[in-house]
């Protein structure tokens, strides 16, 4: 193969879940459902927390609303295509596409995990410094947190992406997932990609791992702090939700991330749990075990509906 050919693949074939065409119907609407559902939760929360003063004004409801736009924001790098594939027989994403997904991919969502970390602290501050909570939590700080968690995301997907692009892609082009990302990709290139390999685990992998690290480290010293039994359930109650959230989003990318390039069967079962399921999840979680916002979404329920009399007479 001579030099000229090494650098050209056009465009990449993504793997559907099924060449069934019932089956793909089937899952079309499942995952349409699906992505309406983050949609409606995601945007509920984020007016929730605009629309009432108390929620707008506590740090931990202005990190919900960012998390919420992450969350949207994730969902949509992957899942608007994969409807679209449902519907086609070949599933085609061009080279120049196929990167700017993978960049956007990881942008989001190693912003996603910054901030996950920025509210673990939040909660420790809190349970464990609660006269000083407003005044170390203050909106500065936290404006100043969520644009370190963006700044932090757009860094580690510049480094993600710049390694992807300097290798040459000259066939197969079969991506062995539903969505462009790095572990797949770079499987595609012509030539040695052991070294890439190390620095995009050890970049991916470090990120997710530490943060995880961090995490599970601020909620065992909030634990050892408290004493008593009825403190810790109380501080376990205050924490599930976030809990549940990190441990879904988490555990699948650490799974994901933190290995050498290896690929499994239940790869993309895995990568469906946190760029489909999870997104759609943390509304649910966030709002059933949270009667405050519970009781602001009801607040702006009963608003909706005053203005539409009004609107009628």
């Amino acid at each position: 193969m001579d030099e000229n050919q090494t650098e050209f693949v056009k465009e990449f074939v993504l793997a559907g879940f099924s060449q069934t065409p019932a089956v793909e119907a089937a899952l079309f609407v499942l995952f349409l459902f699906f992505y309406v559902s983050t949609w409606v939760g995601n945007v509920l929360i984020m007016l929730t927390v605009a629309s009432d003063s108390h929620l707008h004004s506590s740090p931990m409801y202005f990190l919900l609303g960012n998390l919420s736009f992450l969350d949207l924001c994730y969902s949509t790098v992957t899942t608007p295509k994969l409807l679209a594939d449902f519907l086609e027989n070949e599933k085609l994403i061009p080279y120049d596409q196929c990167i700017v997904q993978l960049f956007f991919l990881h942008f989001v969502g190693a912003a996603e995990m910054f901030l996950l970390t920025v509210m673990a602290y939040d909660r420790y501050v809190a349970i464990c410094l609660p006269l000083h909570y407003m005044t170390i939590m203050s909106r500065r700080l936290c404006c100043f947190l969520v644009a370190a968690s963006w700044t932090g995301g757009f860094v580690h997907s510049i480094v993600q992406t710049i390694l992807t692009i300097h290798l040459p892609f000259c066939g197969p082009n079969q991506v062995d997932n539903f969505f462009c990302d790095v572990p797949p990709v770079i499987k595609l290139a012509c030539a040695d990609t052991f070294v890439i390999e190390l620095l995009m685990v050890s970049n991916s992998g470090l990120i997710s791992t530490s943060s995880f690290v961090v995490l599970l480290s601020s909620y065992a010293t909030i634990l050892v702090k408290i004493r008593s039994k009825e403190g810790r359930r109380k501080a376990l109650s205050t924490c599930a939700s976030h809990l549940m959230v990190v441990t879904l989003f988490f555990g699948p990318c650490i799974f994901i991330y933190a290995r050498p390039f290896s690929t499994f069967s239940v790869d993309k079962l895995v990568s469906v749990l946190y760029n489909v399921i999870t997104p759609m999840l943390n509304p649910l979680i966030y709002t059933l075990r949270n009667k405050n916002v519970k009781s602001a979404m009801w607040k702006l329920w009963d608003r909706s509906g005053l203005t539409r009399k009004k609107q009628d007479t």
